[in-house]
């Protein structure tokens, strides 16, 4: 069981280990300030191939619930984090967004009865305090609607993943999948067409490059492997994993874009993966109680003859 379980953190942590890669793939190969049309191609194309290769639609309530969904999950989560990610520093937007295993955990237990534990409240701060000292920067500015739209970032997509537990779909996993990334898609595209225009008539290879990654690895797929790992996990949990997505960025602008890295940032990130894996650890059960021994059945009353004898 504990391998079964291990083996299922680590395959879904691939999922925002990849989306740790969207800041590189969009500033060095996306056309510049087109940050909701990349998030209408990274997700519609994507939801629409689901569809088409398992051929599955939803029936009765899923088409509503499908679209509530995909508006948490994708459509509201994309618009939002792209809103903060214009208007705030990296690092105060990567923060802000940081407490959302906080929120998961608050409405995991509000809305499907798991307990909040004190090691959960622990590992959410110390994720957050990770963060900041990961990307944070002391020269960073506020904007009060970039951070308003970091926090709702958070709080729509810690929405969509209890949801997504609570409603769990009958549908086979790519499909559920689809539906979600063609909703949120579909719900992008005014927002899109309203503030950036009609989309570029030219792309160079480099976009177009950049484009399907999004789109295949960086939607298709790795939106299937949250979504199963949504299946076999507590939210809690999963949630926690939002957080490498972060540390590969760091690690990318590390290691591929020459971006420096300081102690204080590499000490962010032990403190991140810390929280990570002490949230990943379950209670363990209590031992089952020790059946009680029946009680000896009384023995019959004396009678007259052992009275004598005992007198």
């Amino acid at each position: 069981m504990l391998s079964n379980r291990l083996a299922v953190v680590l395959l879904t942590a691939v999922a925002p280990a990849v989306w740790g890669t969207t800041y590189a793939v969009t500033t060095e190969l996306l056309p510049p300030h087109r940050p909701l049309l990349a998030a209408v191609i990274r997700c519609l194309p994507a939801g629409l191939l689901l569809i088409a290769l398992t051929r599955t639609l939803p029936k009765g309530s899923w088409w509503w619930r499908a679209l509530v969904l995909g508006a948490l999950n994708i459509g509201a989560f994309q618009a939002l984090l792209f809103i903060a990610a214009y208007r705030l520093p990296g690092g105060i937007a990567a923060t802000v967004g940081a407490v959302q295993p906080l929120v998961t955990a608050g409405l995991s237990a509000a809305l499907l009865g798991d307990r909040l534990t004190l090691r959960t409240v622990l590992s959410g701060i110390a994720g957050v305090a990770g963060v900041s000292l990961l990307v944070l920067r002391a020269n960073a500015r506020l904007d009060a609607i970039g951070v308003a739209a970091a926090l709702g970032g958070a709080v729509v997509m810690a929405f969509g993943v209890v949801l997504s537990k609570r409603w769990a779909s009958p549908a086979p996993l790519l499909a559920t999948t689809g539906w979600q990334l063609t909703a949120g898609g579909l719900l992008l595209v005014p927002a899109t067409l309203l503030s950036e225009g009609a989309p570029p008539t030219h792309y160079t290879v480099d976009n177009v490059l950049g484009y399907a990654y999004l789109c295949l690895i960086g939607a298709a797929l790795t939106y299937a492997i949250w979504f199963r790992g949504l299946r076999a996990l507590p939210p809690t949990s999963l949630s926690f994993l939002s957080l490498l997505s972060p540390v590969v960025a760091t690690l990318v602008g590390w290691l591929a874009l020459g971006q420096d890295l300081s102690p204080l940032q590499a000490l962010g990130a032990v403190v991140v993966l810390g929280s990570l894996v002490v949230a990943q650890l379950r209670r363990p059960r209590p031992a089952p109680a020790a059946p009680t021994p029946s009680a000896p059945a009384p023995s019959a009353p004396a009678g007259p003859t052992q009275v004598r004898e005992t007198a």
